[in-house]
């Protein structure tokens, strides 16, 4: 499968926001050729952070030209201390002492947090050589979450040649509960919107439609949706929905007359990771769309995480979409 014409628009859309993403894991050789291809497309400034002797020759070495990217040694750096101390004062409460502190802010992942959070950049893209665990530590710790919602959790833009919805969440969160489900909810719809430039209409969906079943699980869908409703009455929400009557036009006049979400929703947001997972996977490979992501969601500012087997396109498209979200 080529580029997706979504994708191409997207880098094109961050080129035209001149923004700065800090890509910490210098020593993959496929952040090196990410930031040289960013750099060189004209899609993003790159920071990247190491020591700068060290990764000069890894570029060299790998044919890399790193000309226009910026490199930061963390442990150089003026803004070492000044960090430390900010992170000092975030994390103390947890006994993290001013040592500590310092030599946490050693480590590329939390630098990069701690830049992200002080306004030295727009996005940071990191995972391609650590753990989820530790991308998501260092993001929750430095940048924190964001105002109203109570948790991280993720999205994938399923590209279809026709139409581009957001599934929601199939990576992240295995259980969410009725508020946790209504947070997803409302991080993918703006998401959404600032990644297509369409409107979302948000299905909440469920194995019932409107009352055709009666489930604990059903009620939560239920609840979720009114909170939604409530915490942000400005969205199109309507649930609980079956799949069919969210995105088959006929379907949904007939199971949910008067929606006006159903038979048009963009955004799908499943009742739990099982659902979630289950559901992309066989839109990818049954259905033949373009999964793109996972996409991390609910933190102040964008700091993504990417899959250990991510290629460099990979990373390039997820710095550019991190940047839209900026």
């Amino acid at each position: 499968m080529g580029t997706i014409p979504l994708l191409e628009q997207i880098c094109e859309k961050a080129a035209q926001r001149k923004k700065t993403v800090v890509l910490p894991e210098s020593h993959d050789e496929r952040v090196l050729k990410a930031a040289e291809s960013l750099t060189q497309r004209g899609i993003a400034q790159v920071i990247t952070l190491g020591n700068e002797e060290t990764i000069r020759a890894s570029a060299a070495k790998h044919g890399v030209n790193l000309q226009g990217v910026r490199i930061i040694d963390m442990e150089k750096s003026e803004k070492l201390s000044d960090f430390a101390n900010i992170f000092y004062n975030k994390r103390k409460h947890k006994g993290v002492t001013i040592e500590q502190a310092r030599e946490t802010m050693k480590r590329d992942l939390f630098f990069a947090g701690m830049m992200l959070a002080e306004g030295m950049a727009d996005a940071v893209v990191g995972g391609s050589f650590a753990s989820t665990a530790d991308v998501m530590r260092a993001s929750i710790q430095c940048v924190g979450m964001k105002e109203g919602i109570s948790l991280v959790s993720s999205f994938f833009l399923m590209c279809f040649p026709e139409m581009v919805y957001s599934y929601a969440d199939c990576a992240v969160v295995p259980n969410p509960d009725a508020g946790q489900l209504a947070d997803i909810a409302i991080s993918t719809a703006d998401n959404h919107a600032k990644l297509t430039g369409e409107k979302a209409y948000v299905a909440m969906l469920s194995f019932s439609t409107k009352g055709s079943a009666e489930h604990e699980l059903v009620d939560k869908v239920r609840q979720a949706t009114a909170l939604v409703k409530e915490k942000r009455p400005d969205l199109a929400v309507d649930g609980e929905l079956q799949f069919d009557a969210a995105v088959v036009d006929s379907i949904g006049k007939k199971k949910a007359p008067g929606s006006e979400v159903a038979g048009r929703a963009n955004v799908l947001v499943f009742p739990d990771l099982q659902a979630g997972n289950i559901g992309y996977k066989i839109a990818q490979r049954m259905g033949g769309a373009e999964a793109v992501g996972p996409v991390n969601q609910g933190l102040k500012k964008p700091y993504f995480d990417l899959s250990r087997g991510c290629s460099v396109e990979d990373i390039v498209n997820t710095a550019a979409i991190a940047l839209l979200m900026a």
